[in-house]
């Protein structure tokens, strides 16, 4: 089958608070649609166009533009004050909600729900106008932090709930009909959920099998389907539904094509029913479940944008919404400090408390010192974005990429701090008289953060496409593999005159110079890598596409490395950005920020040449022989003598049947 390079992988999986995972259904069962049409919707969903600045964008490029992020930008002082004020309240409200019991009973008490309602947690990102908060993003964030550390099942609800559930999609997309008549009951605790991923539809949205049919008036639409791992499904009062609308003539007689549309949808609508409330290995609180719709009338007024612009709806929604991961990570980041840091000083081996030693002490450095960064990488992408002055669709993504990674080693090293008693449940440890730290909770909780609201692997792709942006329009017909010559030809031509003009760019910038950015002090040097290392990375990446053209799509690794070292880059370029913030607001941390930040960028940049080495040093072609071999089966010997035990209970990807079964929601009071 003939492929064409033409944009990212269609949506992110996740399996909670945002988004949802979309996946695969056999060609007969979704049209059969193709793997050229699949992409070619998930392209015609991109946003296209680059009308603001992006500074990450810049770092895949070859240009390191300083002047971007610096100075940080700060939120006007009412802004500031608001969060401040909101923020005492919260924390007022957190500290008489007891996260264990939420950990032992898998669920939120609705005393605690109706606690956080009382002073507009579910309003927090809704504008003052329609009864919310109005917070920024960085308070918004802040607060999840803070929720995060007593409950990350609270935080996923409130997140879920905001990031990605009616009050984003209805704010950014909405007729002010509708802003007036959802954003209000959503601001005053009215719980939501957003729809989108399928039994068998993860990060393909051509293939979505729910459907949404028009009436013959054009009034009203009948959804019939089901949807997977609806986060807050089970106790939703209201739902963003993705449905796919047929091709079908309107009321005036005109044809329609249709399309994947969004709609919000009533959770107490007759044919609606929650059929099951799934568990998972971490997040236990989290009310996540599977919603069916059989025959469910949805008003026409309650379809979000025009039909077939659901797509590009929920990719705009993640562009900030997928900032709630940086914030909950950046939180963990921090509790995991507080945690190595009193028992590293607590507990005693060999005569000294276990933090002295070297092989504990470099721990602590990675915990310390990348905590630093998560909430610099935060606070920048968040700053970027409540300024409205920037285009931040790949420094969100690349904050979500990084945090969810670097919070989850973390987690792994204060588990390894901890010991046997980081691998022991608080409840057992209290049981027996110890604290109850949940560090092993915490290690479970954060695993899911490298899945939900993109996948990483599904991430690096995402971002290599943005950042190869001005590759494809320049390469033109040369990136796609069933172009004729007489088209490449002409392609070619174009392509030579945009790289005559580039190219030369890359050979030298201010990182060669000794003195520049001599005002960020001893953290210079640490700047000029980043310029050089921009321009390395730009010249790398059209090495690989001059090699590889059309066929750079399927070099993932690469285009994986690719995107890491960009997150790098743009990781230490945070925190020097917010160490020049901390001279000016915290002079009293300044000093302090400067230390964490410079051990940051000197991990980082080993890091990062590691990743330049395999660039071309690697096992991809090997590894991709073996796994091929094994999918095919020549290895099957290796598993003998082991025993499946989840053999006989189901198949890989079960058949839902469309008649409605039992309705498991748990509504919100009872």
């Amino acid at each position: 089958m003939p492929k064409t390079w033409t944009g990212s992988p269609p949506l992110p999986q996740e399996v909670g608070p945002a988004m949802a995972v979309t996946g695969h259904r056999s060609p007969e069962a979704s049209g059969g649609i193709d793997e050229k049409a699949a992409r070619q919707v998930a392209e015609d969903a991109r946003e296209q166009g680059w009308e603001r600045p992006s500074f990450a964008k810049g770092l895949y490029m070859g240009t390191f533009d300083w002047s971007l992020i610096h100075p940080h930008p700060q939120a006007p002082s009412a802004d500031a004050a608001d969060g401040a004020a909101f923020i005492a309240r919260l924390r007022t409200v957190l500290e008489g909600i007891d996260g264990r019991v939420i950990e032992r009973e898998a669920r939120i008490p609705d005393a605690d729900i109706r606690a956080l309602a009382g002073i507009g947690a579910f309003g927090m990102k809704i504008p003052k106008a329609y009864g919310g908060l109005g917070l920024s993003l960085a308070d918004y964030g802040r607060a999840l932090m803070l929720v995060g550390s007593v409950s990350p099942a609270i935080g996923a609800l409130l997140s879920a709930h905001q990031s990605i559930g009616v009050p984003e999609p209805v704010k950014m997309f909405g007729t002010e009909e509708q802003k007036r008549e959802f954003l209000p009951r959503c601001a005053a605790g009215a719980i939501t959920a957003f729809l989108l991923t399928e039994n068998d539809v993860g990060s393909d949205p051509a293939r979505l099998g729910t459907l949404a049919v028009p009436s013959a008036d054009g009034t009203s639409y009948t959804l019939n389907g089901a949807k997977l791992w609806t986060t807050n499904g089970v106790v939703a009062e209201l739902l963003v539904v993705m449905a796919t609308v047929p091709p079908h003539v309107l009321p005036d007689g005109t044809a329609a094509r249709g399309g994947i549309s969004a709609f919000v949808v009533e959770a107490d609508s007759p044919g609606l029913v929650v059929e099951n409330r799934n568990a998972f290995m971490g997040l236990r609180g989290i009310e996540n479940g599977v919603t069916r719709f059989h025959d469910v009338v949805v008003p026409a007024a309650n379809r979000l944008g025009r039909e077939g612009s659901g797509l590009k709806i929920a990719l705009s929604t993640l562009n900030t919404g997928r900032l709630s991961i940086p914030a909950l990570c950046a939180g963990a980041g921090k509790w995991s400090l507080k945690i190595a840091r009193e028992w590293s000083n607590a507990r005693i081996q060999w005569g000294r408390p276990v933090g002295e030693h070297e092989a504990v002490g470099k721990k602590i450095a990675y915990i310390a010192a990348s905590t630093f960064a998560l909430e610099a990488v935060f606070e920048l992408s968040a700053a970027l974005a409540d300024a409205g002055m920037k285009d931040v669709r790949i420094e969100a993504a690349l904050a979500k990429l990084f945090s969810s990674e670097i919070a989850w080693k973390i987690a792994d090293e204060l588990v390894q701090v901890r010991g046997g008693r980081g691998y022991e449940s608080a409840a057992s440890l209290a049981a027996r008289g110890e604290r109850a730290v949940p560090v092993e909770q915490l290690l479970r909780d954060m695993r899911i953060n490298r899945i939900f609201e993109g996948s990483t692997e599904i991430m690096h792709l995402i971002i290599a496409r943005e950042a190869v942006d001005a590759h494809l329009k320049a390469a033109g017909d040369l990136a796609v593999a069933d172009a004729d010559l007489k088209h490449k030809a002409k392609a070619a031509a174009g392509a030579s005159g945009f790289y005559a003009r580039w190219l030369p760019r890359l050979a030298a910038g201010p990182g060669m110079l000794p003195n520049s950015y001599a005002s960020t002090g001893p953290l210079a040097k640490h700047l000029r890598y980043v310029e050089r290392a921009s321009r390395r990375l730009a010249r790398h990446t059209f090495a690989g596409m001059a090699r590889w053209q059309a066929g750079m799509e399927s070099k993932q690794a690469f285009l994986g490395r690719v995107v890491d070292i960009g997150a790098e880059l743009f990781a230490m370029s945070a925190c020097v950005s917010r160490v020049q913030l901390l001279r000016g607001t915290e002079p009293g941390h300044a000093d302090a920020a400067q230390e964490l930040a410079d051990a940051f960028c000197r991990q980082s940049r080993l890091r990062c040449e590691e990743l330049f080495n395999a660039l071309w040093d690697n096992t991809d072609a090997a590894d991709k022989k073996l796994s091929r071999g094994v999918l095919t089966g020549d290895y099957a010997w290796l598993e003998d003598g082991v025993i499946d035990v989840s053999e006989g209970t189901g198949p890989w990807i079960a058949e839902w049947s469309s008649t409605a079964h039992e309705d498991k929601r748990r509504p919100y009071g009872s």
